[in-house]
């Protein structure tokens, strides 16, 4: 490998992890406050409801449910995603919480999305919230559900005691991982 080409991919890495801190710094510094949560969380349930054809009844069966609309992502060789949401018991919002996570490898874009994660038992909803930056794959694993699935979701999340929809997937990457994203508990009372 000829020193333009070392050049180049030093330079390539490096901007990529000036985006990756830019991304994450930049949703934390400028974080929304709870009534911004909650009105996006209320529209990305909306989108949740038509678009899932037994949405509603995913709802009554969970334990407790983790809006995180608009979740960005943004990558160039090193990627990262963020988002802020509200976790909700009976319909109530009790907490908010943010995800972000960071890849690296051959990808570039952009993509906004909506992450509904569903608890379905009160032992996985009880970890969670009782832990100290959750990380999905490594302190529990999380099922994905397409909205699509023939049978509905309640069929297709089956003994599952955590289902993620990803939903309203807008830009140019289509990544729908949640492996290695990590939840964090957001301190509102600032």
């Amino acid at each position: 490998m000829n020193t333009t080409d070392k050049s180049t991919k030093i330079l390539a890495i490096v901007a990529g992890i000036l985006i990756l801190g830019g991304f994450l710094f930049a949703g934390a510094a400028f974080g929304k406050t709870a009534k911004e949560i909650d009105a996006s969380a209320d529209a990305a349930m909306a989108r949740f409801y038509k678009l899932v054809k037994d949405g509603k009844e995913v709802v009554a069966k969970s334990k407790g449910m983790l809006i995180l609309p608009n979740v960005a992502k943004g990558a160039f060789i090193v990627g990262a995603e963020y988002g802020q949401g509200a976790m909700r018991i009976g319909g109530k919002t009790v907490e908010y919480y943010s995800m972000g996570s960071g890849s690296v490898g051959f990808q570039f874009g952009g993509q906004s999305k909506d992450i509904i994660i569903a608890f379905m038992s009160s032992e996985a909803l009880k970890e969670f919230r009782n832990s100290k930056g959750w990380e999905a794959g490594v302190d529990g694993g999380i099922t994905l559900i397409s909205h699509g699935e023939s049978g509905g979701a309640i069929t297709a999340m089956a003994n599952n005691p955590i289902v993620a929809f990803v939903l309203d997937v807008k830009g140019l990457m289509v990544d729908v991982s949640m492996k290695g994203a990590k939840f964090n508990k957001l301190d509102m009372s600032k």
